[in-house]
């Protein structure tokens, strides 16, 4: 198999692992306990699984593709940079995002996900939960969504925009699970503003920190204020 033969099943095999987890890892967690796991430890159980997804495609890379995880070099920046440009992306998302969810609920009279409802009862005054949820989320998904497949799809289509556009897609239908519009055309948006910048920037490490940041806000006001806040996870 050619290279980029290795590359699209590879970012077929991240997509499809990805896909199973929010999907069927919930259903497949309950069957395997009899019932007997909390609604929190099998969401713990799903984020564990989340990192081992995450490992196996790290592993795939090294011994199937032959080819380090990240193409793309991590480019070196100065602290203020890092601050500027996580408080930056941050805005752009947040303000993005609420103004597309505001379209939505105005056009379409969309309700809330019934799925982050739920979810809003297991983070009440969880915080070692939100904070490892952020985490998982930052550190998974960017390493996945834009570390690794990103410029994978630009090798194979040789088009710097397939990469960008493709991994936005692929982020936004990875979040149809929560089971509203709005739950995937905010993190499209989202991809395509991070997808952006690390093909601007090539740096994943701001990404992870603005992930991070973005859902640990979202998930502190639907903590504190109760809100049913839309969140990347």
């Amino acid at each position: 198999m050619s290279l980029n033969g290795r590359y699209a099943l590879g970012i077929l095999l991240t997509f499809i692992l990805l896909g199973i987890v929010m999907l069927y890892v919930f259903p497949a967690i309950h069957f395997i306990s009899e019932g007997t796991a909390t609604p929190t430890a099998t969401f713990v159980y799903s984020r564990i699984i989340l990192w081992i997804v995450l490992l196996s495609i790290i592993l795939y890379s090294f011994l199937i593709e032959k080819q380090p995880f990240l193409l793309w070099q991590d480019i070196a920046y100065s602290f203020f940079f890092y601050l500027k440009k996580v408080f930056s992306l941050y805005l752009i998302c947040a303000v993005g995002g609420a103004f597309l969810n505001f379209l939505i609920r105005f056009f379409i009279h969309e309700s809330m996900s019934s799925r982050l409802v739920q979810l809003s009862e297991i983070f009440k005054n969880n915080y070692g939960l939100i904070i490892f949820t952020c985490l998982t989320a930052g550190v998974v998904e960017e390493l996945l969504m834009r570390g690794y497949i990103q410029p994978r799809v630009e090798k194979i289509y040789k088009n710097r925009y397939a990469g960008i556009v493709v991994s936005a897609v692929l982020f936004g239908i990875l979040h149809s699970a929560y089971g509203t519009i709005g739950q995937v055309v905010i993190p499209c948006f989202i991809g395509i503003v991070f997808a952006l910048f690390y093909k601007i920037y090539s740096n994943i490490k701001i990404l992870i920190l603005c992930h991070f940041m973005y859902d640990f806000v979202s998930l502190m006001m639907m903590n504190i204020l109760d809100l049913k806040h839309l969140s990347v996870f």
